[in-house]
């Protein structure tokens, strides 16, 4: 890699990694509204993509996956009705964590009982490695898979923001030269733009998502 893609490397995770550690406080404090649609909404479109995708990875199937997403949610609703989350027991990153993999567990837990009671066996389940590593009491496979789905969560969600108040030419740039890292030459003469335009989309676009990562640290001291 050359040195001005080294660079822009770490532009990008300077930007980004800003947002990866922010717990959303303040969101699930709203949480304890029920009757809030649309703080729900807000939560369910966050976080489902991240819950889905490490269940997946975990081993669960799709339909699996999503019965996962939904049991999650569920959860997330009683416990916050009771108020069980303590900000200052942890992050509400392991806190998601943990109840994720509550759910997937259960998951592998009910495809081996029905397994069971079409075989009428237990122990030739072909996914009893896969519980195994899953209810490792270290947790050293789910949180790994974890970490790397919670990052681009993080950055998908906050990219998603930028696009609705950059023009789209300048977020083009931006995701060719800063997220894809081609070479500026390569994006100059791709999106016939000039040198200054791709500097200063990179200036521009990168300026709004700091904002927008800054705002998610805002919201988790709101209140």
């Amino acid at each position: 890699m050359s040195e001005g893609a080294e660079g822009k490397v770490d532009d990008r995770d300077a930007i980004l990694v800003q947002g990866y550690a922010k717990t959303r406080k303040s969101l699930i404090a709203r949480l304890e509204n029920w009757e809030d649609q649309r703080t729900w909404d807000e939560f369910y479109q966050t976080y489902w993509r991240l819950i889905y995708s490490v269940a997946v990875k975990a081993g669960l199937r799709q339909d699996e996956a999503f019965d996962c997403v939904q049991e999650t949610i569920l959860s997330i609703a009683k416990q916050s009705k009771k108020k069980l989350y303590n900000p200052d027991q942890g992050s509400f990153k392991t806190w998601l964590m943990n109840m994720t993999r509550w759910r997937i567990n259960d998951q592998f837990r009910k495809r081996k009982k029905d397994t069971a009671m079409i075989t009428g066996e237990w122990e030739n389940d072909r996914k009893t490695a896969v519980i195994d590593r899953v209810e490792d009491p270290n947790g050293d496979v789910l949180s790994r898979l974890w970490n790397v789905e919670w990052k681009k969560n993080v950055a998908d969600a906050a990219l998603t923001r930028v696009k609705a108040q950059v023009s789209p030419k300048q977020y083009q740039i931006f995701d060719c030269y800063v997220i894809k890292q081609w070479e500026a030459k390569r994006v100059q003469d791709q999106l016939n733009v000039s040198m200054a335009q791709v500097y200063l989309a990179k200036h521009r676009v990168g300026a709004v998502l700091k904002r927008e990562l800054a705002k998610l640290e805002d919201e988790d001291d709101a209140d």
